[in-house]
């Protein structure tokens, strides 16, 4: 009898550790589904932009399906978006047009600011691809919205005063990092 309860004792063990190993390959299996990477801060906000977009299309009348979708169905999407906008832009009638600090408040509407629309149309460009569309036809990444985010972009520069330029900080800041390394170098000899 001795000799069958050691063998049930070892029955045992090897199927209460393969219950327990089971168990532990379970939860491992629902910790890796339940807690997946987190999205970055990049994605979250692209998933976020296209919900939205294809929210904007679904409202329209009669409705829109990403497949008929078109740049002007983006140029739309665009302008509905100012009336959310949080950038002053003044109008050419304005007494402070052109001024980068004005002095007082004035009527002029909010819009969203340029860096915030290009922003946003890069993340649904990329979105729209890989959802599926093809470059070729993606409507994010026509002439069409260019041209519009460059008209944007140059009507708020005006607006503010303040002229768009590029700039060439990293560059000059290289170069003068090296001039600066040569000085200490003939300094040291």
């Amino acid at each position: 009898m001795s000799g069958e309860m050691q063998i049930n004792d070892s029955t045992q063990g090897s199927s209460s550790s393969r219950a327990t190993a089971d168990q532990h390959r379970h939860q491992q299996q629902q910790t890796a589904a339940g807690s997946a990477a987190p999205l970055s801060r990049y994605e979250s906000q692209k998933r976020r932009d296209w919900n939205t977009f294809g929210q904007y299309l679904k409202n329209q009348t009669p409705p829109v399906s990403l497949s008929q979708c078109n740049f002007n169905h983006v140029l739309d999407f665009l302008r509905y978006l100012d009336q959310f906008g949080k950038t002053k832009v003044h109008l050419p009638g304005c007494v402070f047009f052109g001024q980068p600090d004005p002095p007082a408040p004035c009527t002029c509407p909010l819009r969203q600011a340029w860096g915030s629309l290009d922003a946003l149309i890069g993340r649904l460009r990329a979105a729209y691809e890989e959802h599926g569309g093809s470059p070729e036809t993606n409507p994010f990444g026509g002439g069409a919205i260019r041209l519009y985010l460059r008209e944007v972009k140059d009507c708020q520069a005006k607006a503010r005063g303040i002229p768009y330029t590029k700039k060439k900080k990293k560059r000059n800041q290289i170069k003068g990092t090296h001039e600066t390394s040569k000085s200490f170098k003939q300094l040291a000899s």
